[in-house]
C-alpha cells in the first residue's frame, strides 16, 4: 500500500508499484503527495474523489484551498472533474534518469464512459510542477470532449484584492477582478504585492488552443483549452478505445519576493531551457546570423541575383542564407504560384541545387520560404484533390489567410499534410535545404477578424468531423508534421511564422517544442523599427526562449545599420536589405561583429539565456532599455545590450545579476573587446558600470567574462 505521506522529502524515498484505491475502502490510500524539496502538492483521494488538498512551498506558504476540483472537462456536454466519483483508482510513481519525479493517477468514471490519467512531474531544484491530463473513451460509442481544464483549483493566500495578474507573457499588469486570458497568455503570474508571493502558470497549448483565467468566482485559477462558445473552441472526437492527452500546464509558486519577474527569470526559464524540450535548445549549434531576401526583392529574384547577394552576405559573416518567396511555379501553366512547389527554371536554370551549392560553397546553409497550406487554382493539388482543402460555412474551398485572392488554404487534417511534408523533404534530399520558413495561415489568420472565416467546416476530413474540432486537429497536425520533418531531416531548422501560428506576433511554448524558430513580425527598418524589435523581444522574453524569436525586416544596409544588428542580438539575429550596397569596410565590420558573437557564444553559450537589466523597463521613446544574456548555470559571463532612445540622460549605470558573487569579471565593449571595468559578481550586481552615449539614439553590446578561471583571463 502507498504510504500516506505528509513530508515533501519522504514521498520519493522508494520506488512504489501501482496500487489500486477502491472508493469507500477505509484501508485504501487516502492521499497522494507530489513533491520535490522545494514544493509539495497533495491530492485527497477519499471517497473515490480526486480533489486538490494542498499546494505549498517548503516554507509553508499555501497556494491551494482544500477540496479543489483539480481538473474538469465535458464529454457530450456532461461535466467530469476531480469532484466526480471515480472507480478503479490507480497510482504510480516513477523516477527518470534526469532526476525528475513523476506521479500518475488513473481512474474510470462510475458510469464507465470515461477514463482519465493525471500525471505530475517535479524537477530537481525547481519549485515547479508540470501537469498533464489524458482522457480516454471507455464507452461503446463515439464521444466529443470539450471545455478541458487541465488545471483548476481555488487559490489560497493570493486574494483578488491585493493580487495582480501579470498577463501577456507575464509582462503587463492587469488590475483587479477576474482575468480571462487567451492565445497571448502562454504564461501568466498571479502576484500578491502585500504578501510578496505568487504563482506562475504556464500553458503549453498551441497557437489559439489555450486559455488561462484567474479569480473566477473570486478564487479559482484555471488553465486549459478554450471552452465552447468562446473564440476558437477546443473539441476532440474520440472513438471507443481512443485516448487524447491535453497540452501540459506547469505552475511555479514562490514567496518572499517583491518582484514577479524573478520567477520568470528563475524557475520558469530554467524549466523551459532544461526540461520542456524546446527545439532551439535541442540543436547542437544555434544560428548566429541569418539573411533573408524578402526585403527589398520580394518575388523578383533569380539565380544571378542570389549569387551576388550570397557573395556579399558571406563577406559579412552570415551563416544561414534564406531565399524567400518567388523561386517557385505551378507546373500546369509554368507561372508563379503556390501549391506545386516546383522550381522556376527560367529563374534558376538547373533547379535550386546549383544555387544551393553556391551558397554552401560560401560557408552558409541554404534556406527557403514555403507556404505550408496555400495553393493557387493552377496547382495540381487544387485540380486533383479538392477534397484536401478547408471548407467555409457554405461548403466552398476557403481562403483563411486573407479576405481576397484566388488562392485557397489546404486543411492539414487531410492527406495534404503528407503531400507538403514530402515536398519539403524532397527539397532537403535533392537540394540540401537546411532552413525552411513555413508561412501563411493554416487555421486562423493575423489579418482576418471574422471568426466565421476560420477553421474548417468540412465534416468528412480524416482528422476532424466538423468546425468545432477543426482548430485542434489542424494545429496538432501541423506540429506532427514538424516532428516528422525533424525525424527525417534532424538538422533542418524550422521557422514557423506568426502567420502560421494564426495571430499577430504570436509565439508560444506549444510551437517552440516543435519548431526551432518563429518569424515573429515584419518590422520596417530605421530607428522606429529598431525600437520596435527591442520592444517585441522584451515583451516575450524571458518567458520564451529568446533565440527562437526571428524578427524581420531590419536592413543590413542603410543608416545606423550596425545599431540594427546590435538590437537584434537580444533574439536570433536576422537581417534583410541589400548587402551588396555595403562598402568593403562595412562588410568587414559586420564580419567582425558576427565573429565576435560566435566567439562569445563559444565562451558562454549565452544564446540559451536572456534576463532583464535591473532598472531598465519596457523599451519606449524617451528612455534607456537593454537586456542581459548571462549564463546563469556556468556563471562564466555573457552578453549585455544597452540602448538610448532619445532619453534626456546621457549616461546610465548598468547592473547585472546572475553571476558568481565572489568571482572577478571583465566588462568589455563591443567586437574590439575594449576594457570598461573589472568587478566582482557582487559589485556588478550592486554597483555596476557606467555607459554613456553622446547621441540621443545609440546602443552598444558588452561582454561580461569571468577572469579568474584556470583557462586564463577573459574566459
Amino acid at each position: 500500500m502507498i504510504e500516506s505521506c505528509r513530508s515533501a522529502r519522504a514521498v520519493f524515498l522508494a520506488m512504489l508499484a501501482c496500487v489500486r484505491v477502491t472508493a469507500g475502502n477505509p484501508a485504501a490510500v487516502d492521499s497522494l503527495v507530489v513533491a520535490e524539496g522545494r514544493v509539495s502538492r497533495t491530492l485527497d483521494l477519499r471517497n473515490g474523489r480526486l480533489l486538490g488538498a494542498s499546494y505549498k512551498l517548503a516554507d509553508g506558504t499555501e497556494f491551494m484551498r482544500g477540496g479543489s476540483p483539480e481538473f474538469a472537462f465535458r464529454v457530450d456536454g456532461r461535466m467530469y472533474s476531480g469532484g466526480s466519483v471515480w472507480k478503479d483508482v490507480r497510482l504510480e510513481r516513477r523516477k527518470a534518469e534526469d532526476g525528475r519525479d513523476e506521479c500518475r493517477v488513473a481512474a474510470t468514471s462510475v458510469d464507465g464512459c470515461v477514463g482519465i490519467e493525471l500525471a505530475y512531474r517535479t524537477y530537481p531544484g525547481l519549485a515547479l510542477v508540470r501537469k498533464t491530463l489524458a482522457v480516454a473513451n471507455t464507452g461503446e460509442k463515439d464521444c466529443f470532449v470539450t471545455d478541458v481544464d487541465v488545471e483548476t483549483f481555488r487559490l489560497a493566500t493570493l486574494g483578488c484584492i491585493n493580487s495582480r495578474v501579470m498577463r501577456r507573457f507575464a509582462r503587463y499588469r492587469e488590475e483587479g477582478g477576474v482575468y480571462f486570458g487567451d492565445w497571448n497568455d502562454p504564461l501568466v503570474v498571479v502576484h500578491d504585492y502585500e504578501k510578496r508571493c505568487g504563482i506562475a502558470v504556464g500553458n503549453e497549448g498551441i497557437a489559439t488552443m489555450k486559455r488561462t483565467t484567474v479569480f473566477q468566482d473570486g478564487s479559482f485559477l484555471v488553465s486549459g483549452t478554450p471552452h465552447a462558445g468562446e473564440r476558437y473552441p477546443f473539441g476532440k472526437r474520440l472513438k471507443p478505445g481512443e485516448s487524447w492527452t491535453a497540452m501540459p500546464v506547469f505552475t511555479a509558486p514562490y514567496s518572499s519576493c517583491p518582484d514577479p519577474s524573478r520567477v520568470v527569470e528563475g524557475a520558469v526559464s530554467d524549466y523551459v531551457r532544461r526540461h520542456m524540450g524546446v527545439r532551439v535548445e535541442n540543436i547542437p549549434k544555434k544560428p548566429m546570423f541569418v539573411y533573408n531576401t524578402w526585403v527589398p526583392f520580394a518575388t523578383h529574384i533569380d539565380a544571378s541575383l542570389i549569387r551576388t547577394l550570397a557573395d556579399a552576405a558571406a563577406e559579412c559573416g552570415v551563416e544561414d542564407f534564406v531565399i524567400d518567396d518567388g523561386w517557385q511555379i505551378n507546373v500546369s501553366d509554368g507561372k508563379y504560384g503556390k501549391g506545386d512547389w516546383a522550381v522556376d527554371e527560367k529563374k534558376f536554370p538547373g533547379g535550386l541545387k546549383p544555387t544551393f551549392d553556391y551558397i554552401k560553397s560560401k560557408g552558409m546553409r541554404p534556406g527557403l520560404w514555403i507556404s505550408l497550406a496555400f495553393a493557387g487554382p493552377s496547382s495540381k493539388p487544387r485540380m486533383e484533390h479538392p477534397e484536401w482543402f478547408a471548407k467555409d460555412k457554405s461548403g466552398q474551398p476557403a481562403n483563411l489567410h486573407t479576405m481576397r485572392g484566388n488562392e485557397r488554404t489546404a486543411c492539414l487534417a487531410t492527406p495534404w499534410r503528407d503531400y507538403i511534408r514530402d515536398r519539403i523533404l524532397g527539397l532537403v534530399k535533392d537540394h540540401g535545404l537546411a532552413y525552411v520558413k513555413l508561412d501563411l495561415a493554416i487555421a486562423t489568420s493575423a489579418y482576418v477578424y471574422d471568426d466565421a472565416r476560420t477553421g474548417c467546416y468540412a465534416k468528412d476530413h480524416p482528422g476532424h468531423a466538423g468546425h468545432d474540432d477543426s482548430y485542434d486537429a489542424i494545429f496538432s497536425s501541423c506540429m506532427r508534421l514538424f516532428d516528422e520533418l525533424h525525424a527525417a531531416a534532424p538538422g533542418l531548422f524550422i521557422d514557423c511564422t506568426f502567420e502560421t501560428a494564426g495571430k499577430t506576433f504570436l509565439m508560444d511554448y506549444g510551437i517552440a517544442k516543435h519548431a526551432e524558430g518563429n518569424w515573429l513580425a515584419n518590422i520596417r527598418s530605421g530607428d522606429d523599427g529598431r525600437l520596435y524589435v527591442r520592444n517585441l523581444a522584451w515583451g516575450r522574453t524571458p518567458a520564451l526562449p529568446a533565440s527562437s524569436l526571428v524578427i524581420g525586416n531590419l536592413h543590413m544596409n542603410g543608416e545606423r545599420h550596425l545599431l540594427s544588428f546590435k538590437s537584434l542580438a537580444g533574439t536570433l539575429p536576422i537581417m534583410l536589405g541589400d548587402p551588396r550596397k555595403l562598402t568593403a569596410d562595412e562588410r568587414a565590420e559586420y564580419r567582425a561583429w558576427s565573429g565576435w558573437l560566435k566567439a562569445l557564444e563559444a565562451r558562454h553559450a549565452y544564446m540559451s539565456f536572456r534576463q532583464d537589466l535591473p532598472g531598465f523597463g519596457e523599451p519606449h521613446e524617451g528612455a534607456w532599455d537593454g537586456f542581459a544574456r548571462i549564463n546563469t548555470e556556468t556563471k562564466s559571463g555573457g552578453l549585455v545590450g544597452v540602448f538610448r532612445r532619445n532619453a534626456a540622460e546621457r549616461s546610465r549605470c548598468v547592473t547585472v545579476r546572475g553571476l558568481d558573487p565572489g568571482a572577478r569579471y571583465a566588462v568589455m565593449k563591443g567586437a574590439r573587446r575594449e576594457p570598461v571595468a573589472e568587478l566582482t559578481g557582487r559589485e556588478l550586481e550592486e554597483r555596476g558600470f557606467q555607459v554613456e552615449f553622446s547621441d540621443r539614439i545609440d546602443g552598444e553590446l558588452f561582454e561580461i567574462s569571468r577572469t579568474d578561471l584556470r583557462t586564463g583571463t577573459g574566459g
